[in-house]
C-alpha cells in the first residue's frame, strides 16, 4: 500500500521504522495497520504513506530530514468534537448532592445545573475566562488532541455569548490545537426569560446568532433539545437561522428522553448527534440515511451515575458512524483525558479498543465535517499525527490514567507541549 508525491519533489520529513495505525477503511487489517512503516511530509501535508521496503530509494534521498520512529506505534492525532471546556466556577456541590442521590434533572429546577454555571461564567473576565480554559486544554494537547471543539452556552445573554466564543478562538490562536466553535446559545432558558422559552429563542435567532456570525467567531450551531432545556420545535427555528448563515448544525439530543431531536437533527442534515441515550430505532434510521454521526459521551454518563446507555449494537447494525468525546464540562463531565474517555467508551459502552481510537480520530473528524483533511493517516491530509510508547494501539483504549505519548506531529512539524 503506496501513495505518495513523485520522489524528485522531495519531501520535507519522513518518518522511518514506524508502526502505523492508518485508520483508513481502505486498509482491511485491525486498525489500518502497517508494520515496519513511513509515513511522509510535504508542505504540513501527509505526502507518502506505507511500507519502509516500498520506498524506491533510501529515505536520505528522499527528504530533507529523516526521524527514526525506533518502532514506535504512530496513530492520527486525537480530536475532541464535544466539549464546553470555556465556562466560569466549578458545581463540585452538585456532585456532592448527585452522590445524595439527586438527579441531574432536581438540580436544574431548583436552580442549579446550567444557570449556576452561567452566573459563573457572566461574572468571569476575558482573562480569567482564557486562563482557566487553557489550564483544562492543557492535558488534551498533552495527549495528542490537535483539534479540539469548544461550545458556548454558559452566558445565554449577547456579551458573554460573544466572550466566550472569543475565548474559544483566542485558545486556538495561543495554544498548539485547531479550535472549531459551535454557537450554543439555545443549551437553557437563562432566569431573565423564566417561563418565555419562545421569547428567549427569538432571542437567540433575531439577536445572538448574528451578532456572533458578524463578528467571525461561528464555524457550528448546535442546541440541546430535552424536556429540562427546548422542544424540536424550538430547536428547528435555530436551525433555520443556521442554515440562512450556510452554517453546519448538531445537536445535543435524546440524553434524558427521546423527543425526537435526532429525527430532527437528521433531517436536517445534522453533522452529529450528541449522548443518544434515549434514541430510538426511528431516530437511529434517520441518522443512518443522513449520515449523521452518534456522538458518544461516556464521561456524562459515569459521571451522572446513568444506567441507560446508548444502542451501539443497533448503530453498528445500521452503519452509523460512532465518535468518542469527553464533553468535558463543569457539570455532567469534568473530564480532561480523551484516552479515559476511550477507555470508558470501551469499559461502559462496549465500543472495541479499535472503534474507541477511530472514534477519536477518524469519526471525530466526520462529526465537525473535517473528514476530508483529519482523522486518518492519509495522503493529502494534515500532518497531523503523534508518536506513542506502546506496543499495540488497544493500549490506548487499555490503559488508565497513563499518556504514552512520545511526541506529537502537528503539521508535519514537532510541537512543544
Amino acid at each position: 500500500m503506496v501513495a505518495s508525491t513523485t520522489a524528485d519533489e522531495g519531501w520535507d520529513a519522513i518518518w522511518v521504522d514506524a508502526s502505523l495505525a492508518t485508520l483508513d477503511p481502505g486498509n482491511r487489517a485491525p486498525f489500518g495497520r502497517i508494520e515496519d512503516g513511513v509515513i511522509a511530509v510535504k508542505a504540513g501535508l501527509i505526502a507518502h504513506v506505507g511500507a519502509g521496503d516500498e520506498l524506491p530509494m533510501p529515505a536520505e534521498r528522499m527528504a530533507a530530514v529523516v526521524h527514526d520512529a525506533e518502532g514506535a506505534w504512530l496513530t492520527p492525532a486525537l480530536i475532541d468534537c464535544h466539549t464546553h471546556i470555556v465556562h466560569g466556577g466549578h458545581r463540585a456541590c452538585e456532585f456532592d448532592l448527585r452522590l445524595q442521590g439527586a438527579s441531574y434533572a432536581d438540580i436544574s429546577q431548583s436552580g442549579g445545573g446550567i444557570r449556576s454555571t452561567v452566573m459563573a461564567t457572566r461574572a468571569a473576565s476575558f482573562d480569567e475566562l482564557f486562563e482557566t480554559a487553557a489550564r483544562r486544554l492543557g492535558p488534551l494537547v498533552s495527549e495528542g488532541v490537535t483539534v479540539v471543539e469548544i461550545k458556548s452556552g454558559y452566558g445565554l445573554d449577547l456579551d458573554t455569548e460573544l466572550k466566550m466564543l472569543e475565548v474559544a478562538r483566542a485558545l486556538g490562536r495561543r495554544m498548539p490545537v485547531k479550535v472549531v466553535t459551535t454557537f450554543l446559545g439555545a443549551h437553557a432558558v437563562p432566569s431573565e426569560f423564566e417561563g418565555g422559552a419562545d421569547r428567549y429563542i427569538d432571542f437567540v435567532c433575531d439577536e445572538v446568532l448574528p451578532a456572533a456570525v458578524e463578528r467571525g467567531l461561528v464555524d457550528q450551531v448546535d442546541a440541546f433539545c430535552e424536556g429540562i432545556a427546548f422542544t424540536p420545535q424550538q430547536v428547528g427555528r435555530v436551525f433555520d437561522v443556521a442554515h440562512m448563515f450556510n452554517l453546519p448544525i448538531k445537536l445535543h439530543a435524546e440524553q434524558l428522553s427521546d423527543l425526537g431531536g435526532s429525527i430532527l437533527a437528521a433531517n436536517a442534515g445534522a453533522l452529529s448527534c450528541d449522548h443518544l441515550e434515549f434514541v430510538g430505532a426511528e431516530g437511529i434510521g434517520a441518522m443512518a440515511r443522513a449520515g449523521t454521526v452518534a456522538v458518544l459521551l461516556p464521561g456524562a454518563f459515569f459521571t451522572l451515575g446513568e444506567t441507560v446507555k446508548p444502542p451501539i449494537a443497533a448503530f453498528r447494525k445500521a452503519g452509523v458512524r460512532m465518535a468518542v468525546a469527553t464533553d468535558c464540562n463543569p457539570g455532567s463531565s469534568p473530564v480532561t483525558s480523551l484516552l479515559t474517555t476511550m477507555n470508558m467508551a470501551c469499559v461502559l459502552f462496549g465500543l472495541t479498543p479499535e472503534e474507541a481510537l477511530a472514534g477519536a480520530t477518524r469519526e471525530a473528524a466526520h462529526a465537525l465535517g473535517l473528514a476530508a483533511e483529519r482523522g486518518t493517516l492519509t495522503v493529502g491530509k494534515a500532518a497531523d499525527f503523534v508518536l506513542w510508547r506502546i506496543q499495540d494501539p488497544a493500549e490506548l483504549s487499555y490503559r488508565i490514567g497513563f499518556n504514552p505519548r512520545i511526541e506529537v506531529i502537528r503539521a508535519g512539524a514537532p510541537t512543544l507541549i
